[in-house]
């Protein structure tokens, strides 16, 4: 029998992982989320380590493929997530054309002047943060 474990997919949005890795072991799927502390703690290291990772069984990949493909007619609600994933919405890379896109809290140039001159003011860290599409492909980052 292969005990082996494998990396089956890796997802940049810790509730999007949580809500797979709950459908398999409702399944009878023995798995586990690699990452998920750090991906949750701190999202802007989420890039860096690469994502959640699910890990699983090497022998319950196929039959994992078959659950998830007979599932896919039941889509998951993420559009109206904070944290969505946005392939569900099309939204495509400007720069590389990939689908491969989150929403959520810019990683460049995060604060606004108005933000800045605040802090500034009052001593304080900016306490406004923009919100933006990120490309995990080629680290673009847009409306």
């Amino acid at each position: 029998m292969n005990d082996r474990t494998t990396v089956y997919s890796t997802y940049y949005n810790p509730m999007e992982a949580n809500i797979i890795r709950a459908k398999l072991e409702d399944s009878g799927f023995a798995c586990f989320l690699a990452d998920e502390n750090v991906a949750t703690l701190n999202p802007l290291y989420n890039q860096a380590i690469g994502g959640v990772k699910l890990v699983v069984f090497e022998r319950d990949v196929e039959a994992i493929n078959q659950l998830l493909q007979e599932d896919s007619g039941e889509s998951l609600d993420l559009e109206t997530s904070e944290f969505a994933h946005v392939e569900a919405t099309n939204v495509v890379c400007g720069r590389c054309g990939s689908k491969n896109v989150g929403f959520g809290l810019a990683t460049k140039q995060k604060h606004g002047l108005f933000a800045i001159i605040l802090s500034f003011l009052t001593f304080t860290t900016p306490a406004f943060a923009k919100k933006c599409h990120h490309c995990y492909d080629c680290d673009f980052e847009f409306e």
